[in-house]
């Protein structure tokens, strides 16, 4: 009886090591097929051993549904199986459980990088450029030199401000490491989308108000040099006519 028992006992462990190795090799094959995106098939996998009471397994799982692999983001299931691999002392779930409760201690912090952040910063202080008094025409020397001046700084301000945009680009770069990641997937790319509408649309306003700042840069010009050599052409003549009169 003793021996039966011992015989027992032997196929008993003996079964569980071919179901752990079992399970091994599946949850192996089951990363390889999520390194090969074939996320379907490797979240069937995953489900199956979490089901079975894998760790592991719970831990991937619930991190699939965290960052919508296969399906959409889905913030219940991926903490119920973090919370399961926990419970089984896996450490990476319970960093995920603590990432879950600071998410909604910074709800706020990850809404404004997704719909309310505008770019303030990047047009203020030192990078707003005050569009430039330019006349239609100018006359004297001094107020030559004073809208020449002008335009000079609009123009160093609009450059700084173009090199500020282009070395802050992409936006989401701006978005600080500590809410990123608490992000998920889905939040991170409504984040981008919204934060390169931001882009855009400081760009197109900047080029918009440039524009108009050119065009009477233009018409000034024109109309000053126009008058300059008009009145050159005045005084240089005007020794010509005296000595004529003078003989």
């Amino acid at each position: 009886m003793k021996k039966n028992a011992l015989t027992l006992a032997g196929l008993l462990l003996a079964g569980l090591l071919q179901a752990g190795l079992a399970h091994a090799g599946e949850l192996e094959n089951a990363k390889a097929l999520f390194e090969q995106k074939k996320y379907p098939e490797a979240m069937a996998v995953y489900t199956k051993l979490a089901n079975a009471g894998n760790v592991e397994a719970q831990q991937l799982l619930g991190q699939m549904h965290w960052y919508g692999e296969a399906g959409t983001v889905d913030e219940a299931k991926a903490t119920m199986w973090f919370q399961k691999a926990a419970a089984g002392g896996n450490k990476v779930a319970d960093a995920s459980l603590e990432i879950m409760k600071q998410r909604v201690a910074r709800r706020a912090d990850i809404d404004y990088w997704m719909s309310k952040y505008d770019g303030e910063e990047l047009r203020s202080g030192k990078f707003r450029c005050p569009k430039p008094r330019v006349p239609a025409i100018s006359k004297q020397a001094e107020e030559i030199d004073r809208v020449s001046n002008a335009i000079n700084k609009w123009q160093d301000c609009y450059n700084g401000f173009v090199q500020n945009l282009n070395a802050a680009s992409p936006l989401d770069k701006q978005i600080p490491p500590d809410v990123a990641k608490l992000m998920n997937l889905a939040e991170m790319e409504k984040a981008k989308a919204h934060l390169a509408q931001v882009q855009e649309n400081l760009s197109e306003d900047a080029k918009v108000g440039a524009k108009m700042v050119l065009a009477d840069v233009a018409v000034w010009r024109s109309a000053t040099e126009a008058y300059i050599a008009e009145h050159n052409a005045i005084v240089n003549k005007a020794p010509k006519d005296q000595s004529l009169r003078t003989k």
